[in-house]
């Protein structure tokens, strides 16, 4: 660990050094980030995992900097080019664009113009004509450089190859590419135009068929849009910068006078601007913008994840789920409390009344053989023809209906984890088996799903898939240790998420469980295969033991801090289960009398919340929804319409509302709130419920505009109508 990486990261991140080198020692020593935030506060100074990922993410791009120092370093010296002077300006930089500024003009390159002009011997020429001497007349000078055996035939060809020559020094110039790239940076354009004959092909990029737009100033979902656009070849991008500022950054550099020489080398710089450093830096350009654009998308991406990750659980139920659909009908299946698949079926209610009045009897008749105390219905084709449908059974009991936003369950389905848990089912029975486990538990049921294929991102598929995984991993990772994971149920998917484990000992830890009967004591998964006591350090206080002999192990405490549980329990003269009971034996506890130099009192703090709520879930209580009577399709919506949605997906320019008519509609930024919005993140999250203003239907396109100000209602006029 480099202690000026320590001190750098320190100063950027408003951070003391001995925070991010007791961060850094402990992630180098293989330490994950939620246990080094929940069980390492007195290490860190109680960083949170936001500072932890900021610093392990800082630590990986300056070893990745160093990395390529050290190739670069290999290879001058290979070559017997390194000085020490080239050396130390090599180590003094601080990004990767400076480090390959230096390394330019000596990176073994391919032949260009100018090295066919030091081929035939012009470099002298254009030595002469670059220190722009006055006296010096470059046209003699040339003359002198005419030969024919080395293909050099005029005083002007000797002139052009002493310009090429000059061009490429001009572009490996580490100052001119500096101000050239800030220029760029600071005053560049996005200029996007429709393809030749691809006007009607490319309809859908219309919005950027003659566009224009600061680099500095575009928005992540546009710079995707038109990157894409331009892949699939309906759109010509490009990025351009004031060709006159750039060539007076240039001109001040390279030129000086009036002289004949001073007019070559003008010459040269004008054909470097144009040929080289514009081309080489719209290139630079546009990789810095998709990368600043990746993160941003992934920034959103991430947060609508967790927001859904950690929607309320409806908790242990008996549910019936139904995926439905109109012509192959509706896949019904029935789950017990612990999510297990106890029966299925299809009916067919939107085909026939006959069939319809059967099915209510069957579905009626399956509520109360199994008990059924929740209807989950998933929201895709048919969704609410059937929710009516199950609306007008007379049930034994009152059962609520529960619309589930069922994204990512065909994916499930067709899986291999989805073939694992039921071999012998197909893939309608898997997919309505994951719409009613979602409903149980959003975070244990979505985890079986590659978080992309969710649908709660931006341009998705086209930002780097490494990023997006690295950065989807750590939101799953962090959302499961945060609710923590009852190890006797948990599927191996959710376990694999558990810090410190993975999937081979998640795998050991279910084959241990299915041999030996459930756990008894967490003390007991040190018997797993291959789970030593690395893996036990990190793991342990996330898994949740329920009913076990030890009170301690269904709660977030580590095993760790027992034994200082144990003292409080003594000095109050109670068990540990009268303490976690009994608010008054707490109180009695001073938190003082147990610090020590390991443990402190933001650990102890913790372990005394934990006594009081243990094993508590941090999500939010669930809370039923309904979508509007009468409103099931498009057609149905009219404008002035005040109706009930939950957000399904948060993006920069927006909010996207499900309403209950199989198509989202838009929440325009503009239209979140009555204030200036930044950041529609700040205003909505995933899965939040709201009431929204239909502002225009547009039933061709099949777009849906949705207001979510104050005053909406009151500037659509009369004609409003209030649906609840």
């Amino acid at each position: 660990m480099s202690q000026e990486h320590v001190i750098k990261i320190a100063s950027e991140l408003a951070l003391r050094p001995q925070q991010v080198a007791a961060t850094a020692e402990l992630l180098e020593g293989g330490a994950t980030i939620p246990f080094i935030a929940r069980y390492r506060k007195e290490v860190t100074g109680s960083l949170d995992e936001v500072a932890i990922t900021a610093i392990r993410d800082r630590l990986n791009q300056l070893k990745e900097l160093d990395d390529r120092r050290q190739s670069i370093i290999k290879s001058l010296e290979e070559r017997k080019l390194l000085t020490d002077e080239l050396e130390e300006k090599i180590m003094q930089a601080e990004t990767m664009a400076v480090l390959e500024d230096i390394y330019l003009p000596y990176r073994p390159k391919r032949r260009t113009r100018a090295t066919i002009a030091r081929e035939k011997g012009l470099e002298p020429l254009a030595d002469l004509i670059f220190a722009q001497n006055p006296a010096v007349d470059p046209a003699a000078e040339a003359e002198t450089f005419v030969d024919k055996n080395k293909g050099v035939e005029s005083a002007e060809e000797a002139l052009a190859g002493a310009r090429d020559i000059i061009a490429e020094q001009v572009n490996e110039d580490q100052t001119a590419r500096a101000g050239i790239r800030a220029l760029f940076s600071e005053k560049g354009c996005f200029q996007s135009r429709v393809a030749k004959d691809k006007e009607e092909e490319g309809r859908k990029y219309e919005d950027y068929f003659d566009w224009q737009e600061p680099v500095a100033k575009a928005p992540s979902h546009r710079i995707l849009a038109m990157r894409r656009g331009d892949r699939e070849g309906f759109l010509r991008l490009q990025v351009t910068a004031p060709e006159e500022q750039a060539l007076q950054i240039l001109e001040r550099l390279f030129v000086k006078g009036q002289s004949a020489c001073s007019t070559q080398v003008k010459e040269a710089v004008h054909d470097c601007y144009k040929r080289l450093l514009s081309p080489s830096m719209e290139t630079e350009i546009l990789a810095v913008t998709k990368l600043r654009a990746d993160e941003e998308a992934i920034r959103v991406f991430a947060e609508n994840l967790r927001q859904l990750l950690l929607a309320p659980p409806l908790g242990q139920k008996n549910i019936l789920a139904i995926d439905p659909g109109f012509r192959t009908g509706c896949k019904v299946v029935c789950l017990d409390r612990q999510g297990r698949l106890k029966h299925s079926d299809v009916i067919f209610p939107h085909q026939s009344a006959k069939l319809a009045a059967s099915d209510a009897a069957k579905t009626a008749s399956v509520c109360k053989q199994y008990d059924i105390e929740v209807i989950a219905i998933g929201n895709g084709t048919a969704s609410r023809e059937t929710e009516a449908f199950i609306r007008n059974i007379k049930f034994a009991r009152d059962i609520p209906v529960i619309m589930v936003n069922e994204s990512g369950a065909s994916i499930y389905s067709a899986s291999q984890v989805a073939r694992e848990e039921f071999p012998d089912q197909d893939v309608t029975v898997r997919g309505a088996v994951s719409i009613g486990r979602r409903l149980a538990d959003p975070l244990a049921e979505l985890v079986k799903i590659d978080p992309k294929s969710i649908g709660v991102g931006q341009y998705q598929h086209d930002v780097d898939q490494s990023l997006l995984r690295h950065g989807l991993d750590d939101v799953v990772i962090s959302c499961v240790n945060s609710v923590g994971v009852e190890v006797n149920t948990a599927s191996k998917q959710l376990l694999t998420y558990v810090s410190g484990l993975g999937p081979q000992l998640a795998r050991n830890i279910i084959d241990y469980r299915n041999e030996n009967g459930p756990f008894k004591s967490r003390r007991q998964l040190k018997k797993v295969p291959r789970l030593g006591a690395k893996a036990f350090e990190q793991a342990a206080g996330f898994l949740r033991i329920r009913d076990a002999v030890n009170p301690l192990d269904a709660s977030a405490v580590h095993p760790e801090s027992y034994h200082v549980v144990d003292a409080m329990a003594a000095d109050a003269g109670c068990s540990v289960a009268e303490m976690m009971k009994d608010k008054s034996l707490r109180m009695k506890v001073h938190l003082q009398n147990y610090v020590s130099k390991t443990v402190g009192l933001p650990t102890l703090n913790d372990i005394m919340q934990e006594l009081s709520k243990p094993g508590r879930d941090p999500r939010k209580q669930f809370e039923i929804f309904s979508f509007a009577d009468g409103v099931n399709k498009i057609e149905d919506i009219e404008v002035g319409m005040r109706l009930p949605g939950i957000v399904t997906n948060v993006t920069n320019f927006g909010a996207f509302v499900d309403i209950g008519v199989h198509q989202d509609g838009l929440v325009h930024i503009s239209q979140l709130a009555d204030r200036y919005v930044r950041d529609p993140g700040d205003i909505v999250k995933v899965q939040q419920k709201v009431t929204v203003t239909v502002l225009d239907v547009d039933l061709a396109k099949k777009r849906i505009s949705l207001s979510m100000k104050e005053g909406s209602r009151a500037k659509r006029g009369t004609n409003q109508k209030l649906i609840t």
